[in-house]
């Protein structure tokens, strides 16, 4: 969804120079805000403490089931007593949204504080929830990098700024969530239905994880150096307040539905809420290293700078450091020249790559499918095992969630090296993962949960994917799928439209890599 980004700017450059640009207000001086030590007394540092052994680092649960990952955010909104850190790229105003947002709205008024951080590009349909929270005691609601005005819709927002695009390009992808500052929520769900299974339309296949232990201090100084960045505004200086809207969109999140959980999920876990009323947690354990671009980035930098510093580089050191093998999912694969350099080194080391993104029908943004092209031949000539998910496939099993008729895309970033360096988190491989949005994960060392990690990736690879593969006869691409015990080889890209491959042939070759 964020390289909607470059067909809004690509229809804006015509406005530039055509209408007044607008200005943010002056900013006001606030004080810095910190988290504050953890509590011992809570229930949920009763909980860690209980279930962390003599010596261990940080303690993770693996929550590939979208159900099982919003409920573990709920349930821990639930249960807080002294603060919550909410920090994502989308919070919409939907069933999902409003969910989290009445938890968090319930935890303030037990005296909870909470903070809510969100970047402004998709706020459109939420902001005056968003503002509206804010106005309740124990609440602070902040947007990165806003838009000044416009504001009521998406495109709108860049045509009242049009001299002020490269500053509206540069985005907050980080996804964040901390509970009493000992347990935390890390990965690649946004808040909003299509993330948790619960999306009519689609529904990504995505990945997060509960974090406790000694992550969750690096976790919170770097919400810490967001929140009182310069490039993050108190909403209530940005927002116009609607107050009809306001009132409806407090009841609405009032009213928002109860999820349904399965009893477990495909690798055999029960409900967090089971294990939070027991006391106990059981955990997989591990070193790890939270990694976070700065909230200046690139703004204060060049774009060299940027790279350099980027958690796409430190993604980049963990791969070079592999000696047996590499899996990565990335939605949007635009290696580059850097990335295929990096690739064709491991090939010359005999490490074995194996990669796994979307097909053209599956990807939510079909330009950036234009960029992976370039690369999709080089790296099937230089040893790599490539899937690309299949939409239909993706929906059509139940260990993945309850889609329903929806689409199926991936959404998932991860990466395992050597069957025991392993990394989740919000990072594209693409280039403006690289150099224009922040990003963050969780670099982990733990070979119990790189097995589960894998095993995630084997079940996506096996039962909603493609494999690609050169045909031996031309050299052209062929795709690799089962109907019942035969083997189907396609000769073009599937369960995508005559008119979709039409249309990306004719645009790849204008779009600029830098901008997907």
């Amino acid at each position: 969804m964020v390289h909607t980004l470059l067909r809004t700017l690509l229809c804006c450059a015509s406005a530039v120079g055509l209408m007044a640009c607008g200005v943010l207000p002056a900013a006001r001086d606030r004080p810095a805000g910190v988290s504050a030590a953890a509590d011992p007394s809570t229930a949920l540092a009763a909980v860690v403490a209980a279930s962390t052994p003599p010596g261990e680092h940080s303690g993770f649960r693996l929550l590939p089931l979208g159900v099982f990952s919003l409920d573990a955010r709920l349930q821990l909104a639930r249960r807080a007593e002294r603060s919550l850190v909410v920090q994502y790229y989308q919070l919409e105003n939907d069933a999902t949204g409003r969910l989290l947002v009445g938890a968090l709205m319930e935890a303030a008024a037990r005296g909870v504080k909470v903070r809510i951080l969100v970047d402004d590009l998709y706020t459109a349909k939420s902001e005056q929830l968003l503002l509206a929270v804010s106005r309740l005691p124990n609440i602070e609601v902040r947007l990165f990098n806003p838009f000044c005005c416009g504001r009521s819709g998406f495109v709108s927002r860049f045509i009242a700024s049009p001299a002020d695009i490269v500053r509206l390009n540069r985005r907050m992808h980080n996804k964040l969530f901390i509970a009493d500052g000992v347990m935390a929520v890390v990965g690649g769900r946004n808040i909003a239905d299509d993330y948790f299974a619960l999306g009519e339309m689609q529904n990504f296949i995505d990945l997060d994880s509960l974090v406790v232990g000694k992550a969750i201090a690096q976790l919170e100084a770097i919400f810490d150096t967001y929140w009182n960045a310069r490039q993050v505004w108190p909403i209530k200086d940005i927002v116009q307040g609607d107050e009809a809207s306001m009132r409806m969109a407090m009841e609405m999140a009032a009213k928002a539905p109860k999820i349904e959980l399965p009893s477990v999920d495909f690798l055999g876990y029960g409900t967090v809420a089971e294990e939070l009323d027991s006391g106990r947690m059981g955990l997989l354990w591990g070193e790890a290293r939270v990694v976070a671009d700065p909230p200046t980035k690139p703004a204060a930098m060049t774009e060299a700078e940027a790279y350099e510093g980027s958690v796409t580089m430190k993604v980049w050191s963990m791969l070079m450091r592999a000696e047996v093998d590499v899996q990565m999912t990335s939605p949007y694969l635009v290696p580059g020249v850097r990335g295929m350099a990096a690739f064709a080194d491991l090939g010359r080391r005999k490490v074995k790559l194996t990669l796994l993104t979307n097909s053209l029908a599956a990807n939510d943004e079909p330009l950036v499918h234009t960029g992976y092209v370039r690369y999709r031949v080089m790296l099937l000539e230089g040893g790599a095992d490539l899937y690309e998910v299949s939409p239909r496939r993706a929906t059509s099993h139940e260990r993945l969630g309850m889609f329903g008729k929806s689409i199926g895309r991936l959404h998932a970033k991860t990466v395992v090296v050597d069957s025991r360096h392993l990394f989740i988190g919000s990072m594209n491989l693409d280039p403006r993962s690289a150099t224009q949005n922040t990003e963050m994960g969780i670099a982990i060392d733990s070979p119990e949960l790189a097995r589960e990690l894998m095993r995630i990736n084997r079940i996506g690879k096996l039962q909603s994917a493609y494999r690609l593969r050169l045909s031996k006869d031309d050299g052209t691409l062929e795709w690799l799928t089962n109907d019942g015990d035969k083997e189907v080889v396609l000769t073009h890209e599937p369960e995508s439209t005559w008119l979709l491959r039409f249309y990306n042939s004719l645009i790849a070759p204008i779009v600029p890599e830098a901008l997907l």
